[in-house]
This record gives C-alpha cells, sequence and structure tokens, in this order.
C-alpha cells in the first residue's frame, strides 16, 4: 500500500473538507455569484458537469448558482486524474477488510466506491468523444472517396498538372502572385470601396486597450492596421471597418462613437476629391447596447449586425456613387471578415449584395474543441456551454461557403487546421482548380481558396543603425555608466544589471510563460552546453509579474522551473530575467540584442505563425526557430536563421552556438533579413492581398443590385397602364433614371420615347413583363411592410382567416402598408390556397415562394423576378448534387420510398422531396454536413410539418429574401413585421431574428419541422434566438384585428 500513500491521503482531505464544509454550507452558499470560467484557470474550478461538488459523505450535490474554491473539489478531481482504478480498487478493498463501526471508515468506503463509479464514467465519457471524433473522420475521408469517384474523368493531363501544383504549393510556402493572377496595378485609377469587420472586443485607433480581456487582443491591432494601410493603397478610395457600438459605463466613451476617422490618404490620390475618402471605423449598434458582450454571447445577435450593417453600406454605396461614379452606387469590391463571428456576418452581406467574399479566421473552433476534450478536464457539453463552441464551427463551416478566398498567415493553418474542416480539403480544392483551368466542369462542386499572405507590420518607427555603433551601450556597462544611465533606454539598464559580463551576445527570448512555448527546453540547452555559457548571456523576456504565486497556475510552474533550472546550472550572472517591461520597451529590447551581436530564439513547441519573429528581423537580429509551424515560411523568405527541432536539446545549443561564434554568418543573417523584411510590411502585404481578390473576383457572378428610385404612384393613362414608373430601360447604352425630380408628363413622355426606340430596334417593349427580361418592379412607397410567413399547410382555413386580420389591422393605422407572402410552398399551391381562402394575390407586392428560392410580383401577372433568381444562383450545384441528397438524407436501413423526389414540384432553384409518414430522416446539420463533405453548398429547408425537404441555393432564404426586397424597395428593415406561428419549418428560427419586428401568433401552426434541424449534440436554440428582444412579441391570446393592433402599437408600428 506503499504506492497509494498520496491517494490515501487525498482521500483523507476530501472527508477532512467535507466535514468543515458541513457545518458552513448554507452561508458559503450565500457568498458572491459564480464567475465565468475562462480558459487557461486551474482544474479545480473548470464548470464540469462530471465534477459538480460532493458532500462529507461521499455523495454527489447538485451544483450550485454560485461558487467559491471547494477543497472537496479540488481533491476530487487529483483523485481522478492522478489514479487508476486498481489504486482506488486497492484502497477499497483495504477499507473492507478493516471495516468497523467508526463512522469515518463507513464515509470512507462509500466514497471510494463513488469515485471509483465516477473514474469510470470519465473514462466513458473520453472514449465516447475519441469514437465521434474517430468516426467523424472516417465520414470526411468517405466524403473526400466520393467526390473523387465523380470527378475521376480527368485526363492524364488534367492529373499530371494536379499532381505538378501540389508539388509546386509544398516546395512553395509563401504565396506569390502565379502566373494567372496580375499583380495589382499601381497606374491605375480606380476608387474601389472596401468592407472589413472585426464585430467583437474594443476597436479604437488610438490608444487600443490590447490585452485587456481575451476578446481585445492581436486581432484588434491587425484590422486597425490593415484599414489604415488598405486605405493608403492606391486605387482604394475608402476601407470601412465594422464593429459593434458599445455604450456601456464599464468601457470609455470612444466605443460608443458611430464613426471614428482611422486615416485620410495623403498623397497617392491627391487628384481624386471626396469627403467620404480614407478608412474610418463604423460602429453598428447590436444587442443592449448598455453592456459589454464577450464573443461566446453575441452569437443570437448577429442577425441585428447583419442588417445595420447593409443598411450601412447600401447608403455609402449611394453616397459614393454620388461622388465617384456618376450616381450609380458604388457596391463593395470585397467584404473581409474577421474570426467566426465577423465571417458569418460577412457571408450574409456577401449573399445579399453580391459581392466576393474573404475570411480570415485568426483562431479556429474545431481545432481548439479537440484539444480541449484531448486534455480531458471538460466533457463535450461543458466545453460547449463554456464557449459555444459548436455555433463557433458552423459559423467557420458557413464562412467556407460562401467565401471565394480564405487569408491564412502559414500553410501549417491550411494543412493542420482547416483542413479540419467539413467544408475544406486541400485535395478535392486542387482538383477543383485544375478543372477549371481547364475548363472541365466541376459538376456543382466547390472549395474556397486557400491563400497564404503573412500579416504585415508598420516599420516606420524601426531604427536602423550601424552595428558597430555602441557608444550609447558602452555607457551603462562602460566605467562611466553611474553618470550616463539616463541616456539610454531604462530597460537596458534593468536587464544588464543581471550580467557579471555584459559585454558578451545576448541570447534573446521573448513570450508568455506558456509552456507551449518551450522556455524550459532552451533553459536547459544553454546550462548544458559550456561553450555558449562561455560565449553568450541569455535574456528571457516572459511577460510581467510581481508575485509568481499569484499567476495562473501555467505561468507559475513556468516561472519557478525557470529559476529551479537557473539555480541547478549556477547560471546566476549569465541569465537576465526582469519582473516587468512595457509594450513600448520591446524595440529597445531587440535594439540592445543586435548591439550586442546577439540572437533572438523562438524555440515554441507550435509556433502558428511567429511576429516575434518578423520584429526581430527588422532590428538586424539573426534568428533560430522552431521548425514546427509559421517559421519555416518566415525564414524561408528572410533567409537570415537555423530552423530547429524545439525538443532537440542539443540541436538548439548548436545552432545558437553557431550563428554566436561564426561572425560571417551573424552579419549575411543580419543582411538577408534587413534585406528581405518588406516582404512582411504592409505595402506588400495589400498588393499581395488585391492582387488574389482581383483573381478571385473574376469567378464571380457579374449581376448586382440596382436600387429602384422609390417614388409615390401616381395615375396613368389607359396606354401606359401595365407600364411600372419604377422600370429602368436602357436606352441607346444609357440609363433614363425616374428618380421623381420630373413632372409627371415629362416622366410619361420618356417612356413613350423609350418604348417607341425599343420598338424601332426590334425589341418587344413588354418582354420584360413576359418574363424573358429582368422585371425592375417596385410597389411605390410602403410606410412600412408586412410579411406573412406562417408555415400553415392544413385545409381548414386559418391562413385566410390570419390574412384577413392582418389586412384589417394595417388599414387602422396610419400611411399605406405593402403585404408580402413567405412560405415554402410553391407558386401553383400559392395561388391555389389564395384562391381557397378567397383572397386575391394582387393583394400581395411580392410572393416568395420555395423557401425563398423564388420570387414572384402579383401585380405583374405573376412574372418572377429574374435578377433575384440570377443573384442566388451562385454556386447552386443544380441536378448534380440530387443524387447525394437522395443518398444520405434516408437514415441506414430506411426503405426506398421513405423519401422520394417530388417531380411537380421541382423548379430550376428547388429540388423537393416527399417524406413519407412516420419515416426517419436525416437532420438538416447533418444532411448538410454530408454535402460540405462533398463539395456541394446548399441551403436545405425542412417543410410541411416535416413532410418535404427543399433544396435551394446557398444564397436563397426567405430572411435573405426580405433583405434583397428592403434594398431593391428602399424599405428599411425597422419597418417590416413578419408574421410567424410558434412553430414552423427549419428555416424558422432565421425568421425571428434581426432588426425587422416579429410578431408571433400562437397557436397559428399546428405542426412545425423544427425536430428536423438540430441533431444532439449540435448547438441550442438559445444560441441562434436571444433570451429578450424588443422586437418580438407574442400574441398568445387570440389572434383578431385587435390583438394584432395592440401587438403591433407596442413594437412601435403605427
Amino acid at each position: 500500500m506503499a504506492g497509494n500513500e498520496w491517494l490515501n491521503g487525498y482521500l483523507e482531505a476530501i472527508l477532512d473538507a467535507g466535514s468543515s464544509n458541513k457545518g458552513g454550507k448554507e452561508g458559503s452558499n450565500s457568498k458572491g455569484k459564480r464567475r465565468n470560467i475562462k480558459e487557461g484557470e486551474s482544474g479545480w474550478l473548470s464548470p464540469s458537469a462530471s465534477f459538480s461538488s460532493w458532500d462529507s459523505d461521499g455523495k454527489e450535490e447538485k451544483p450550485a448558482s454560485v461558487a467559491v474554491f471547494s477543497p472537496t473539489k479540488y481533491f476530487v478531481e487529483e483523485v481522478i486524474n492522478s489514479f487508476d482504478e486498481s489504486d482506488l480498487h486497492r484502497t477499497w478493498v483495504k477499507v473492507i477488510a478493516t471495516r468497523n463501526t467508526r463512522e469515518r471508515n463507513n464515509r470512507l468506503e462509500n466514497m471510494c466506491w463513488r469515485i471509483w463509479h465516477l473514474a469510470r464514467r470519465k473514462k466513458q465519457i473520453a472514449w465516447d468523444d475519441e469514437q465521434k471524433l474517430a468516426k467523424r473522420r472516417l465520414e470526411r475521408e468517405q466524403g473526400q472517396k466520393d467526390a473523387a469517384d465523380d470527378l475521376s474523368e480527368l485526363s492524364e493531363g488534367d492529373k499530371e498538372k494536379g499532381e505538378a501544383d501540389q508539388s509546386d504549393s509544398r516546395k512553395e510556402k509563401i504565396s506569390r502572385i502565379n502566373s494567372e493572377m496580375h499583380i495589382w496595378p499601381e497606374d491605375e485609377v480606380r476608387r474601389l470601396y472596401i468592407v472589413l469587420i472585426s464585430l467583437h472586443g474594443l476597436v479604437r485607433g488610438e490608444n487600443m486597450e490590447l490585452g485587456r480581456d481575451s476578446d481585445t487582443g492581436g486581432q484588434v491591432k491587425y484590422v486597425v492596421e490593415l484599414a489604415r494601410a488598405l486605405a493608403n493603397t492606391k486605387g482604394i478610395y475608402r476601407v470601412d471597418l465594422l464593429t459593434r457600438q458599445i455604450s456601456s459605463s464599464d468601457v470609455d466613451s470612444s466605443y460608443g462613437e458611430p464613426i471614428e476617422m482611422l486615416s485620410w490618404p495623403c498623397d497617392a490620390d491627391a487628384q481624386i476629391e471626396g469627403e467620404s475618402r480614407g478608412a474610418y471605423i463604423i460602429r453598428i449598434p447590436c444587442g443592449p447596447r448598455e453592456r459589454y458582450i464577450p464573443k461566446e454571447s453575441l452569437w443570437p445577435y448577429i442577425p441585428e449586425f447583419v442588417d445595420g450593417a447593409l443598411g450601412h453600406i447600401v447608403s455609402m454605396s449611394r453616397a459614393l456613387g454620388d461622388q465617384v461614379n456618376g450616381g450609380k452606387p458604388t457596391w463593395p469590391y470585397v467584404i473581409h471578415g474577421h474570426y467566426a463571428d465577423a465571417g458569418e456576418v460577412a457571408a450574409y452581406l456577401s449573399g445579399t449584395l453580391n459581392v466576393p467574399m474573404v475570411l480570415t479566421g485568426h483562431s479556429l473552433g474545431r481545432n481548439k474543441f479537440e484539444q480541449l476534450l484531448k486534455q480531458g478536464r471538460l466533457s463535450r457539453e461543458d466545453i460547449n456551454s463554456t464557449y459555444k463552441i459548436l455555433r463557433r464551427i458552423e459559423a467557420e463551416e458557413l464562412g467556407l461557403d460562401a467565401a471565394e478566398m480564405v487569408v491564412t498567415s502559414t500553410r501549417q493553418e491550411i494543412d493542420e487546421q482547416w483542413g479540419l474542416y467539413d467544408g475544406f480539403d486541400i485535395k478535392l480544392e486542387r482538383k477543383l482548380r485544375v478543372r477549371r483551368r481547364r475548363g472541365v466542369s466541376c459538376l456543382g462542386r466547390y472549395m474556397p481558396r486557400m491563400v497564404v499572405i503573412p500579416p504585415g507590420m508598420d516599420f516606420s518607427n524601426v531604427k536602423q543603425e550601424p552595428v558597430d555603433v555602441d557608444g550609447d551601450l558602452s555607457s551603462i556597462i562602460g566605467s562611466d555608466r553611474a553618470q550616463s544611465k539616463r541616456q539610454v533606454p531604462p530597460i537596458w539598464s534593468e536587464i544588464m544589471r543581471f550580467f557579471t559580463n555584459p559585454h558578451k551576445p545576448m541570447i534573446l527570448a521573448l513570450s508568455r510563460p506558456d509552456p507551449k512555448k518551450n522556455v524550459t527546453t532552451l533553459l536547459k540547452a544553454f546550462g548544458e552546453c559550456q561553450p555558449l555559457q562561455e560565449l553568450a548571456n541569455l535574456t528571457l523576456i516572459l511577460g510581467n509579474r510581481d508575485d509568481i504565486e499569484e499567476m495562473p497556475s501555467s505561468s507559475s510552474i513556468v516561472l519557478t522551473t525557470v529559476l529551479k533550472l537557473i539555480d541547478k546550472y549556477d547560471l546566476y550572472g549569465q541569465v537576465a530575467f526582469p519582473k516587468h517591461h512595457k509594450q513600448s520597451d520591446v524595440p529597445d529590447i531587440y535594439r540592445l540584442a543586435a548591439k550586442t551581436k546577439g540572437v533572438f530564439i523562438n524555440p515554441a513547441l507550435v509556433e502558428p505563425f511567429g511576429l516575434t519573429i518578423i520584429e526581430a528581423a527588422a532590428y538586424g537580429l539573426p534568428v533560430v526557430a522552431t521548425k514546427n509551424g509559421g517559421p519555416v515560411d518566415i525564414l524561408k523568405a528572410l533567409n537570415n536563421g537555423l530552423l530547429v527541432d524545439p525538443h532537440d536539446q542539443k540541436a538548439i545549443s548548436d545552432a545558437l552556438l553557431k550563428l554566436v561564434a561564426d561572425k560571417g554568418l551573424w552579419l549575411d543573417c543580419r543582411k538577408n533579413g534587413l534585406k528581405n523584411i518588406h516582404r512582411f510590411s504592409w505595402p506588400e502585404h495589400c498588393r499581395n492581398y488585391l492582387s488574389h481578390v482581383e483573381h478571385c473576383r473574376i469567378r464571380h457572378p457579374t449581376s448586382r443590385l440596382e436600387l429602384i428610385p422609390n417614388f409615390v404612384e401616381e395615375p396613368m393613362s389607359d396606354s401606359l397602364k401595365d407600364i411600372d414608373l419604377s422600370l429602368k430601360f436602357s436606352i441607346d447604352g444609357g440609363d433614363v433614371k425616374l428618380n421623381g425630380e420630373l413632372d409627371p408628363a415629362a416622366r410619361q413622355r420618356e417612356l413613350i420615347e423609350a418604348l417607341i426606340r425599343r420598338r424601332q430596334r426590334g425589341e418587344n417593349p413588354m418582354a420584360s413583363i413576359n418574363g424573358n427580361v429582368n422585371v425592375n418592379y417596385g410597389p411605390g412607397r410602403r410606410q412600412r411592410l408586412f410579411v406573412i410567413a406562417m408555415d400553415c399547410y392544413d385545409s381548414n382555413g386559418g391562413l385566410q382567416k390570419f390574412i384577413k386580420n392582418m389586412i384589417m389591422a394595417a388599414a387602422a393605422g396610419s400611411g399605406r402598408t405593402g403585404f408580402v407572402l413567405s412560405t415554402g410552398s410553391t407558386l401553383t399551391e400559392i395561388v391555389n390556397v389564395l384562391k381557397a381562402c378567397q383572397v386575391e394575390p394582387s393583394d400581395f407586392d411580392a410572393l416568395i415562394c420555395n423557401s425563398g428560392s423564388e420570387m414572384y410580383y402579383p401585380c405583374r401577372d405573376l412574372v418572377a423576378d429574374v435578377d433575384y433568381a440570377a443573384h442566388t444562383e451562385y454556386r447552386w450545384p443544380g441536378e448534380n448534387v440530387k443524387s447525394t441528397v437522395m443518398r444520405f438524407a434516408r437514415v441506414e436501413g430506411g426503405a426506398e420510398d421513405d423519401m422520394v423526389e417530388y417531380v411537380e414540384a421541382c423548379t430550376s432553384r428547388c429540388h423537393t422531396y416527399l417524406v413519407k409518414e412516420g419515416a426517419k430522416t436525416r437532420r438538416i446539420d447533418e444532411l448538410r454536413q454530408k454535402l460540405r463533405m462533398r463539395g456541394f453548398r446548399c441551403n436545405l429547408v425542412y417543410t410541411h410539418a416535416s413532410k418535404r425537404l427543399n433544396i435551394v441555393p446557398l444564397f436563397a432564404s426567405r430572411a435573405m429574401a426580405l433583405r434583397y426586397l428592403s434594398i431593391r424597395w428602399g424599405i428599411d428593415l425597422s419597418k417590416m413585421v413578419v408574421f410567424v406561428g410558434d412553430k414552423g419549418d427549419t428555416d424558422y428560427e432565421d425568421l425571428l431574428v434581426g432588426l425587422h419586428k416579429t410578431l408571433i401568433l400562437k397557436g397559428s401552426v399546428e405542426q412545425g419541422s423544427g425536430g428536423l434541424l438540430h441533431s444532439d449534440d449540435g448547438f441550442k436554440r438559445e444560441d441562434v434566438i436571444p433570451q429578450e428582444s424588443p422586437n418580438i412579441v407574442l400574441i398568445d391570446e387570440g389572434c383578431d384585428a385587435h390583438n394584432i393592433s395592440i401587438a403591433l402599437e407596442n413594437l412601435g408600428i403605427k
């Protein structure tokens, strides 16, 4: 039992802690609220349901609403994590053998039994998680194989070219402009508008509060500097950085300002004048404005941000068009989302505006999820509840669906992180690229292009000094240093005081005190290499500290180990480890190392990028860096150092000794770094970035939204009563814009002349109305728009009653009200239902059919909006996806007739399938995953009470259709009221959120399809819909016109 002494001690400690807690349990439960658990806190405070809490009898208690430090919980976790079942079993056997009537022994026996079961349950959970990950990997591999089989008809020439592309990509790590791409033209005058989005954190241009919390870090600095750099690039007229507006008393008032100017281009386009030029931070309100919301809690408010951002972009596009484009709207050249939340926003904006989207992940949820599962401290449910990780992963998958291009910092990020996602497979992406290049069909499949563009850096403040200038250095290490300390940066004196011989070259390491940074291995390598000790000093800049014991456990362990190793190897006088430094001291630290002819080292186990390596190179420091991750690409570009295995102490010491001892090599590395550092400058980054964007725009549809002037309708003569005054005719290559500035007679004259000219050219003047040419239909001015989206598919006349009540409620208000009917049914079915309800289709301004894939205008003989169809067709796989849907929509073991194609309801933009009553089919997120793995990008909707499945284009949905109409008709989304039931189709949740108002009519829908939306392992509804929203009102007692009118007044609709 000697080996069980620690275990026995822990068990005794649990009993002691339990006894002390029993007397004070009531008082302790009333103390402060449970604080949120953040990554990096010690295990005994992790919010694991498996380790909730224990009483002194070993019985599991329900978690309380508050939590303070629990010794019991700490020791229980130590037992479970540090000992196996055999140890617990031996202790239990001993307790049984020595059983007596003492209460403590009985409690110990009971506790051993319960903890043993808990340990087994923990193992089972870990096993289940591993099985799920393994199953998902197999599914991805099968999806890749299926896609490869479908594309197997590649010619031998195609295959050889694809293999050549793969070998080239391995050789060329830093992405370069390839032969198909045009370098960004520096002499061409353009006036482009770019939109960047970084949603979370505290974003401002000056005095950035980096490190204030986990949401305000390097990403904030990156996007602000990117916006400034792009605005200073020739051809870019305006850059908007969109973020969340925060008017909380907990943060500075500057975060509540709606607009902040970042820069005004000083010279590049001086000949182009305009009041809107430059880079700006635009703060869009979403969610409770008086609260600062962490990124994990922002998800329900994403649609509000999308709608607010859409309104800003449309207004700005109009203003820029007036300034630089002759009155024609200047739509964004690209919309770029940063991180998962902004990636989802960018995806919706890209689909609505039909402009290219770019995504930068910064850090990725799926990689983090798998890492946390492997650690074993938190269960799958705990990870999701703490980090909302599944919601984040779905946002990243949607970003991959919509993005033309994904910008990464390194090749490692592509291979090891994005490669984990359903929506990206590097082999399939290369095959599709080869097929596009040769003009071969991709069979409806799509993969975004991954591009390595290292982050830019601002080198304007970097002082290039000759390496032999040491006057200021001698002032702190020479005989007169006492009189000259004020002449040099204070941090120099702080570092030099550690050294017995400060004249030796300095080996510099700068990082957080994190185990992953591998500083202890560096220290061992230095301590065990006597020649290196004799030749150089070592400086460790490991963050700031006051008391090591008060730091997070991981940091305190690293720092304690550092101190022990210094003592073990007797490195006093040879290693500097200052307690404090400021961010402004970092350039001076690099300069000091360069002046001593030292070396910078990054020995991290894995380094995703390696910004410190670039910073060191900018100051002329040669580099030794880990061979795992981004440094491989960086050193290939800079050619200023050596790569090492971070686990090999001898390799680390040999590389450092080689660089320090060989002065010729040291000087060559310094010169190469300074010569090539421009590759990581912001101007170079922007040229590379814009060249790639220009290339990806070639494959993007050219159709764009055309804004219809919104003016009051006036009576027309009989000869023109069928012609919409808001039509825009193409007249001799130009546009006649009917913007309401002409008097009615002049407008009518313009229309007649346009019709005559079209007849003279042999065109049918009514062709646009017959459906062969686009119809730019506008209903005229509307003060509000009522959207009926109740998914009533029964035949009991319920829809008729609701429609009439809504019309009566609209008549009671002031101003003109428009009506739109939005449903998952076909046009024919809608018309038949309306006739059965004795409602004329012409009572509606628009009919949105087939789950948002089609739009018709009853006032124009039910003609389809072909521009909307063209607008949403991008990435639509068409007929290619049919067989895959039929194959995977049925669950294993299901009958062939569980799901069959409904040919009568299918259209060119909607594939419809009938689901047999009682049949089991895959849920939406499961089926979407199967399609993504095979390169198909679609929107899937169960409708008609789960009796139908509609497959529509990715950018087609009922919610997106409303945004489309808002722009085309000039109706603010806040003036739209969407009427829904308390349940509906699987796209029901999308209709509840956003800036529009929502009236939920309880009892109006008998049965919905919501049960087929999320799988058991998916994210929850509260991650999509806010718990409380001023834009949502529930009518739970009677849905007559009077109650609807009252609800509208509560929403501010009068």
